[in-house]
């Protein structure tokens, strides 16, 4: 079985977001990037299948400019078998991300898309089901477990009311929610060895996808300052304070 798995290279999780004097985006040069955390999440779990004999090939996927490249690197180290860098230095939005996916997905002959839920960049939430709607196939999104059985993967996701549980028949996109594993911590002599494998480049072009922007960023703005909180001593202080900003 075949798997193939979306990641995505982000501002860290650590830093502080800036946004820029101008208010045209947020700042990220100079400052440090990682793989999207919900995407080692994907990759951890694509991983674990294949060392449970489920999965026979795992194929990292990213869409971006160079330093992509890193994020890559970063999933050959946690044990995919091969890269693929779709290279585009403009900004990618999730409707033109999907059909890179989708094309790549038929390329390759996979049975499982596997993405992080969410980018924590843009927060979107919406590439594993534009690609799932793309290719025609089951999803089961925000999963905590996954156990695959045949050309079949039982996904246990998270909702508002809890927990559900679908059978999906393969190929299917599946996309990784927080508890689904964590991550391993990653070896020196796997980072050494994934520094001499073979990335495929490829373009927009080459899968036949047009990187045209749907949606248009006017302006990014910070959220607003909090006001300081009010100390009381008592349950009276606190019913009048709150009377006052008209909440009781």
């Amino acid at each position: 079985m075949k798997v193939l798995v979306s990641v995505k290279r982000v501002v860290d999780y650590n830093v502080r977001i800036q946004i820029k004097p101008d208010g045209s985006g947020v700042v990220t040069d100079g400052v440090k990037h990682s793989m999207n955390p919900f995407d080692e999440i994907a990759m951890e779990e694509a991983v674990r299948l294949k060392e449970k004999g489920k999965v026979t090939e795992i194929i990292a996927v990213t869409l971006g400019g160079a330093k992509g490249e890193e994020t890559l690197r970063t999933a050959l180290a946690f044990g995919a078998d091969r890269a693929i860098h779709v290279k585009e230095e403009g900004e990618i939005q999730p409707l033109t991300a999907a059909r890179a996916l989708a094309a790549i997905f038929k390329k390759e002959g996979a049975q499982i898309l596997f993405t992080g839920k969410q980018a924590i960049d843009d927060d979107a939430n919406q590439t594993a089901q534009m690609t799932a709607a793309l290719l025609d196939l089951p999803q089961a999104t925000f999963a905590s477990k996954v156990e695959l059985d045949g050309t079949k993967a039982q996904v246990t996701r998270e909702i508002d009311a809890g927990l559900e549980t679908l059978e999906v028949d393969l190929p299917a996109v599946i996309s990784a929610d927080l508890r689904l594993n964590e991550p391993r911590y990653l070896k020196l002599p796997d980072i050494m060895k994934a520094k001499k494998k073979t990335i495929e480049a490829v373009s927009f072009a080459d899968l036949g996808v047009e990187a045209a922007a749907s949606l248009k960023t006017i302006k990014t703005t910070p959220p607003p300052t909090r006001s300081k909180g009010v100390m009381v001593k008592t349950v009276d202080e606190l019913v009048s304070a709150l009377k006052a900003k008209g909440l009781v």
